[in-house]
């Protein structure tokens, strides 16, 4: 499928259950020089507003640019309370349709990994103002710090469609390296933590692009497993999802 249409049919569970983003994060980018309190903020790759919602919260102003029209329209009735703070446009990371050198600081959480570096690297530079920073976020699901997640993990592995191929974690710091260039980048990490009775923890995993959709045959044995791995590992109803929350930061030079 063609990325800016895998989430189509996952928007509900999106909304529902996909992790938000620590305040760690807006305090690291403020304490690194990256933001500056009244900055104005292009967050590509938007989806429905959970990346964007942080920095709202804390008196920015964010344009929210997100291909997937299902998405973007969840995102904008989410953030429909901070009113004209948040606009969306239906561009892309290699077409923002953002004007020139009016962008503070460029953000993408959990969307890099979607992009084509090159054309993306040369979009952002266009949207950017002279002294402007990117920061590439994500919520990096811990995998082995106990039984619950290791066994997440190992389920994902044996009934994910493509999970090994999407996996964000195919971002290494050699491409980084490349995306940013000669201005090297900087990085950060905070916890964060979801906990989710059977219901949520459901949502959460239907709303990753991986997962069957409806109809296919091989999405029910995912979600017996899944019941399965809930009953094994829940405490009074509950498992918790803890994430390492990676933000690498820095400027983007004319010269690779």
């Amino acid at each position: 499928m063609e990325n800016t249409g895998r989430f189509s049919d996952r928007v509900a569970d999106y909304v529902r259950a996909r992790p938000g983003y620590p305040d760690a994060v807006h305090v690291g980018l403020l304490d690194g020089g990256a933001l500056l309190p009244k900055a104005l903020i292009a967050d590509i790759g938007a989806g429905t507003g959970l990346s964007a919602e942080l920095f709202l919260r804390h008196g920015h102003r964010v344009i929210g640019v997100e291909p997937n029209a299902a998405m973007r329209e969840a995102g904008l009735k989410h953030l429909a309370h901070f009113g004209a703070a948040y606009t969306a446009l239906g561009g892309s990371a290699e077409a923002t349709g953002i004007a020139a050198t009016s962008i503070d600081l460029v953000i993408a959480a959990q969307a890099f990994h979607w992009f084509q570096p090159a054309a993306t690297r040369a979009e952002f530079r266009r949207i950017l103002k002279r002294g402007g920073q990117v920061a590439l976020i994500w919520n990096d699901r811990q995998t082995d710090t106990s039984a619950f997640l290791r066994d997440y993990e190992a389920l994902l592995q044996s009934h994910g469609t493509d999970y090994r191929e999407v996996n964000h974690r195919n971002i290494d710091a050699a491409r980084l390296a490349a995306f940013f260039g000669s201005g090297a980048y900087r990085e950060f990490v905070c916890t964060y933590v979801q906990n989710f009775d059977y219901e949520g923890l459901e949502a959460r995993l239907l709303s990753s692009s991986y997962t069957p959709p409806a109809g296919d045959p091989r999405r029910q044995p995912m979600l017996q497993a899944l019941c399965d791995l809930h009953a094994r590992h829940a405490v009074n109803g509950q498992v918790a999802m803890v994430y390492d929350t990676r933000v690498y930061y820095g400027a983007l030079p004319s010269e690779l």
